[in-house]
């Protein structure tokens, strides 16, 4: 059945080359078929995997791009988070499309990319594998959904791929960032939201990048049709720089920025009242019609938050803006403060989605090893027969399929840093002995070594299981709970903090920085119990800021789905639980109660009818 099927695709993919196939004649898909047969010569049957670099290879290929990669990590990192659930992998690739920086789902469906080689290393031009969404994102500079079948080469139908092309601070392609999954029950509509979201997080790493190499020039947020555009300039006003969207907006050249245009030229605004770390400015063109409300920001040699050398900068500062206006969390952080730099390992528990890897990275950036390398492993996301060799590492020959030159493993490149072991109550038993004698012996024997190699590292757990249970019932081994156990921290659920409403207008500023919220859609937001936590949040307003119109974030944009037993009618006791509770606290004075809500004293009115609330007349 597979081999007829694939001669099925093999023989639609060659009517293609004749004007005759099943598909759009002029669409993307069919013009990159036509690119395969004809000018790259390609066969739709061929099978096996992608040409694949060795990891000194990779090393050399990835060093020109070292600076992109730090930059983009962050948002690297965040949109897996995001799409781990939907069994997407994520990568980055560079112009070549060889995949530089990876991020597997979850069991089951990474066994899947390890087998096919999609991974660091892994090379899906066009020219090698036909028409895919790096290879072909790459060739036409364009984003792009490739959808099972529509891949040129019939042994890759079981995935779908989105990918947006990545460009650098001078408006050049610098690489393309993919997702990609194997999920059948998928339909293309659910990829083509995910690509969304892709493009969206694409574009925040782009003006990463753009911010890093312009960090000591003025930057100007300007808006467009088509997106913002960043611009660069000197105290002089001068431009300096300008990203790809900002180009094609003033129609700017490397010619023209060269020459130290005047930025007059194409925008005005008053620039003396842009002075603090980011302003809003209303923007005029050169002709003095308006543009619209954009943002400046000082070089950061200027900005107030720069620390005078009298002032000393207080590493603690991540932390304590992580705990926000929360009293359990200030309170763990206060204890924090209190162990210092003291080697005690950290066990943070929290529900899915909290933060307890963002919270883990501000503990190891508030430590004296912050200059050393922070080194995570979820270890319910790499399958049990992969962990030992990523955790311990391996000399080279150790099993079958081992990489040339071995791999020093996690434990020893967190060596003088910290390693951070998500999920750490999912790390099967065998391995929590491997664990144990390496905290304790403070030493690691890889896999095939004939002497252990001395590590120092500090050591962060979490998990959202009851590790102390498991430990009774003999599912984790109580010894190494202990050793976890130097400090415990309860990371709460979003739906528990007290500064619940604090979280969730700075994270719409984060995820949807051009657009505000209706008072309908606040009011959802406000009141639902978010089972996700923190990275349901971001995904709901990343994904309504992409699809939000004219700015404005309404209910109807909000993907918020029935929480377990919570359903519409729980939501809305929910909404007015909170709505009695403001009105008891500003005795029951209606416009006192909306300004605290955030809604309309019109919209108050409307929910304390529908939602039959007594008010004192």
């Amino acid at each position: 059945m597979a081999s007829l099927s694939a001669s099925n695709h093999v023989a639609r993919v060659l009517s293609v080359a004749n004007h005759v196939a099943d598909v759009d004649a002029s669409s993307r898909i069919a013009n990159s078929w036509r690119r395969c047969l004809v000018s790259h010569k390609l066969d739709p049957a061929r099978q096996g995997p992608p040409q694949t670099l060795t990891e000194a290879e990779i090393r050399h290929v990835a060093e020109p791009m070292e600076e992109t990669i730090r930059l983009a990590t962050p948002e690297l990192d965040d949109l897996a988070r995001v799409l781990r659930d939907a069994g997407y992998c994520v990568n980055l690739a560079d112009v070549n499309a060889t995949m530089l920086f990876s991020r597997l789902p979850g069991e089951a469906d990474a066994k899947m990319f390890l087998d096919w080689k999609i991974y660091t290393g892994s090379n899906f031009a066009e020219t090698f594998e036909g028409t895919n969404g790096l290879g072909t994102a790459l060739a036409e500079e364009k984003p792009i959904l490739v959808h099972r079948d529509e891949h040129f080469r019939a042994q890759w139908h079981m995935f779908s791929c989105a990918v947006a092309p990545l460009f650098d601070q001078a408006g050049r392609l610098a690489g393309a960032i993919n997702i990609t999954s194997c999920r059948e029950d998928l339909e293309r509509t659910a990829h083509q939201l995910a690509l969304a979201v892709t493009m969206e997080a694409t574009r925040r790493m782009e003006g990463a990048i753009f911010r890093g190499h312009f960090r000591n020039a003025w930057i100007a947020t300007v808006p467009g049709d088509g997106g913002s555009g960043l611009l660069a300039y000197d105290d002089d006003r001068r431009i300096v720089g300008a990203c790809r969207s900002a180009r094609a907006l003033l129609g700017l050249t490397d010619g023209l920025i060269a020459s130290g245009i005047d930025l007059s030229r194409y925008i005005k605004f008053d620039h003396h009242a842009a002075r603090g770390a980011d302003e809003v400015v209303e923007l005029r063109r050169a002709d003095g019609s308006a543009l619209g409300q954009g943002h400046v920001a000082p070089p950061l040699r200027a900005r107030p938050s720069t620390p005078r050398r009298d002032v000393p900068v207080d590493r603690f500062d991540s932390l304590h803006r992580l705990a926000g206006r929360d009293p359990g969390l200030i309170k763990s952080v206060k204890r924090l403060r209190s162990i210092g730099d003291h080697n005690l390992p950290v066990l943070l528990y929290g529900e899915t989605g909290v933060g307890k890897d963002v919270f883990a990275r501000a503990i190891h950036a508030a430590s004296n090893r912050a200059r050393n390398h922070y080194v995570a492993l979820n270890c319910a996301a790499m399958p049990e027969s992969l962990i030992d060799a990523e955790l311990f590492g391996y000399e080279a020959g150790a099993f079958t399929g081992a990489r040339r030159d071995g791999s020093k493993g996690l434990i020893v490149q967190a060596d003088g840093g910290t390693l951070f072991l998500d999920e750490i109550g999912d790390m099967p038993i065998a391995l929590q002995t491997r664990l144990l004698r390496v905290l304790e012996n403070r030493e690691v024997w890889p896999l095939g070594a004939l002497k252990p190699v001395p590590v120092d590292i500090r050591l962060i757990s979490a998990t959202h299981r009851d590790l102390g249970r498991m430990a009774e019932e003999g599912a984790f081994r109580a010894d190494l709970y202990f050793r976890l156990r130097g400090m415990e921290v309860r990371l709460p659920a979003l739906r528990e903090r007290a500064d619940r409403d604090d979280i969730i207008r700075q994270i719409a500023r984060e995820e949807a920085p051009d657009c505000r919220l209706s008072d309908e859609a606040w009011a959802l937001l406000s009141a639902y119990p978010y089972p996700g936590n923190m990275r349901q949040l971001r995904h709901v307003l990343r994904l309504a800021g992409c699809t939000a119109e004219d700015g404005v974030i309404m209910d109807a944009d909000l993907d918020l789905p029935p929480f377990g037993g919570w359903t519409e009618p729980d939501l809305a006791a929910a909404e007015r639980t909170t709505i009695v509770e403001a009105l008891r606290k500003h005795g029951g004075r209606v416009t006192e109660a909306a300004r605290a809500l955030k809604l309309s004293r019109a919209t108050l009115y409307r929910k304390i009818k529908q939602l039959k609330i007594e008010t004192a007349q």
